[in-house]
């Protein structure tokens, strides 16, 4: 097939939609399939032999990171010339109306995806208000699609009680070959404690926005004795979580990527995420398939992926005693979090890639056929 894929976020960005995107476009390009890609301009004409057309665009407000490129007509010419089977559209937004606009106009067949639970972030940026308005919107935008994907079971009930039609779940993936057990890296110890591999090393991987609730790490950082904790990763939040954390043993890592960052996971104690606004969470799969054991909020996309007790501790968000009394009970007991960590792996080797991508062309030939059925 020659699948036209619509993006707002793409390479060189860092982030968990940019990570399974490229793992897609890599399997999609192996199993055969032709893909064009539409994202923000970013200075990548070609990935795994798929043709990136970047779009100008600037940054969005609120976000620096994310870029809003503005479609334009030259869009419209290079599909023409890909003649695609269909269009795929990743969160559409600004993009992605594009998107949109070109499969009606051109009959192409339609598929959306839903990654980023937008609604939700509002009211970690005082924009709570407008959250039934954004709900109307995303409801008009993927509706015109003959078939809409999420990533976890708890995404698709939220997506249907808010009038989003004919939602499936899109498997989740991990690279379990880059993202391997094995033993701790004192350097790195030393590397994301600041010289101290000695103590306990909680470890955060992902973006540093708000809507993370990153800084919900810090009663649980402070409750154990001469814990050391390392964010991974950077966003518009960073200087306001380097003076919230001020005076506690953190540190600002950066990013880390490929085999530092699975040496990261592995050389850790505990991998804390407070996020409660997660649709997947895909770091917390790939700790898990580096087997370090995981504490993470109960809720969303999280739930598909943690048992609580079995392959992770869950705390209630609400309960910032739980997050601590979880990581506790991590860090106490070394025949738990061995448990923890086998189990975490053992759930990670589930869900390649590969087998992902091709649950995903099995929808795809899905909404294909559909214009074949509705022409017959």
């Amino acid at each position: 097939m020659r699948i036209a894929l619509f993006t707002e976020t793409f390479l060189p960005k860092v982030d968990g939609i940019v990570t399974r995107l490229r793992h897609t476009v890599d399997y999609l390009q192996r199993l055969g399939d032709q893909v064009l890609v539409f994202a923000p301009e970013g200075g990548i004409r070609e990935y795994r032999g798929a043709k990136i057309e970047g779009i100008p665009g600037f940054p969005l407000p609120l976000y620096p990171e994310l870029k809003l490129a503005i479609p334009r007509p030259t869009i419209r010419q290079s599909l023409e010339l890909f003649q695609p089977d269909l269009i795929h559209v990743v969160n559409p937004a600004v993009l992605g109306l594009a998107g949109l606009y070109y499969a009606k106009t051109l009959d192409i067949p339609l598929l959306a995806s839903y990654h980023t639970h937008l609604p939700k972030y509002l009211q970690h940026y005082g924009l709570g208000m407008l959250e039934g308005f954004l709900w109307e919107l995303l409801k008009a935008g993927h509706n015109q699609a003959q078939l809409n994907l999420c990533t976890s079971s708890a995404m698709q009930e939220e997506l249907s009680s808010h009038g989003i039609e004919r939602v499936k779940v899109w498997q989740r993936g991990v690279d379990t070959e880059m993202f391997r057990p094995q033993p701790a890296n004192r350097a790195m110890r030393d590397r994301l404690t600041q010289g101290h591999p000695d103590d306990p090393l909680l470890l955060y991987v992902g973006r540093l926005g708000a809507e993370k609730e990153i800084d919900r790490i810090r009663p649980v950082l402070e409750a154990i004795p001469n814990a050391r904790l390392a964010l991974v990763g950077d966003g518009p939040h960073r200087q306001e979580l380097m003076r919230f954390f001020a005076g506690t043993n953190t540190h600002f890592v950066g990013y880390l990527m490929g085999e530092e960052l699975s040496t990261a996971y592995a050389s850790a104690d505990a991998f804390v995420f407070p996020s409660s606004t997660e649709t997947l969470g895909l770091v917390l799969l790939e700790a898990m398939a580096a087997g370090c054991p995981v504490v993470a909020a109960g809720s969303g996309g999280i739930t598909d992926i943690v048992e609580d007790g079995v392959n992770g501790f869950l705390f209630d968000p609400r309960d910032e005693r739980g997050a601590i009394a979880a990581t506790q009970r991590l860090l106490a007991s070394t025949e738990i979090r061995e448990t923890l960590r086998q189990n975490a792996r053992r759930e990670a080797e589930r869900w390649g890639w590969e087998a992902a991508t091709r649950q995903l062309q099995m929808f795809y030939r899905q909404v294909a056929s559909s214009r074949i059925s509705s022409a017959a």
